[in-house]
């Protein structure tokens, strides 16, 4: 990418370099812009404010290589003036790492840390990892975990990492495992769930997802059991095949086994008696990845629970 124009104050004329074709000019706006709100820059693409070969574009457009893309004035913080974040944040995070190389960093993210700042959020794991790698000037996250998810996430880099392993989330390179506690006695019968998944919105604003099979876009998660406690829960492994937003949430349930702890999904009864267990969290979480490296080798990890989960699972297998 080359700057064309002077960047602060005025218009910015960018030249779209060959490997960043195929990105969204959201995605390329976001990762450009540091530091200025998501609303914001959602805002002067709805307005047309910023242009692509001199003509109006969605946020969804993909960019060619050669593009110039023209965008508006809006004040960019310095590098050397994040939002300073709390050393303990900083420190977990750095002690949550399981892999790291010239490329790639994978960590094992705690419960209620969110992957990115926004919706009143200043930071978020990508923040905190840009400023505890500033020499790593591409830092962007490979996918995304809820914030309440913990377990195995990935962080690229370099660029070229981020396209290899987009691609690979594409098409079937990855391998996702998640564990859950979910309600009740799942049937071993149960071995995939296939339901169309379509988001709506609540009155209040909230956004939710639910089985939508006139509307909503193919979805599949693949499911094991992995330990029963009774006719009260069950350990399960789940992949997802697709990767549609809140769809181990939404297909345990449409399966008639809420996730413990999931406060928008899931059953209150059953997750206050988790909650009286110690088990204070939502008990989703990605333990195992395996990834194909650009060498042609492979990268396998699983990432341990919390103590939290740990200890909820050894009282609910305890003798009453």
């Amino acid at each position: 990418m080359t700057t064309t124009a002077p960047t602060t104050p005025g218009v910015q004329l960018l030249e779209v370099s060959p490997e960043y074709a195929g990105q969204r000019i959201d995605n390329f706006l976001l990762a450009r812009l540091k530091g200025v709100p998501k609303t914001l820059i959602y805002r002067i693409l709805r307005k047309g404010e910023v242009r692509v070969n001199k003509g109006r574009i969605k946020p969804e457009y993909k960019l060619q290589a050669g593009d110039i893309v023209r965008v508006p004035p809006v004040r960019v913080p310095e590098r050397d003036e994040p939002v300073p974040l709390a050393q303990g944040l900083l420190q977990r995070l750095e002690a949550s790492i399981v892999y790291e190389d010239k490329a790639l960093i994978v960590i094992n993210k705690p419960a209620g840390i969110a992957v990115h700042g926004g919706s009143g959020l200043n930071y978020g794991v990508i923040e905190a990892f840009r400023q505890l790698r500033p020499d790593a000037k591409e830092l962007e996250l490979v996918h995304r975990l809820d914030r309440d998810t913990s377990g195995l996430l990935m962080i690229a880099k370099k660029r070229s990492m981020l396209r290899h392993l987009h691609a690979a989330l594409r098409g079937d390179g990855v391998d996702k495992r998640y564990m859950a506690l979910v309600r009740g006695n799942w049937a071993t019968s149960i071995k995939q769930v296939r339901a169309a998944l379509g988001k709506s919105n609540l009155r209040s604003g909230e956004r939710m997802v639910e089985v939508d099979e006139e509307e909503g876009k193919e979805s599949v998660t693949v499911f094991k059991v992995l330990r029963r406690f009774g006719d009260f829960a069950t350990l399960i492994e789940a992949k997802p095949i697709t990767g549609r937003t809140h769809q181990i949430r939404v297909h345990t349930l449409h399966a008639g086994h809420c996730i413990a702890g999931d406060t928008k999904y899931g059953d209150d009864g059953f997750s206050k008696e988790i909650r009286d267990l110690g088990g204070k969290r939502l008990f989703l979480h990605a333990y195992m990845l395996t990834v194909p490296l650009p060498d042609g080798g492979e990268l396998k990890l699983q990432a341990p629970v919390d103590e939290m989960w740990a200890k909820t699972v050894e009282r609910l297998s305890a003798p009453i």
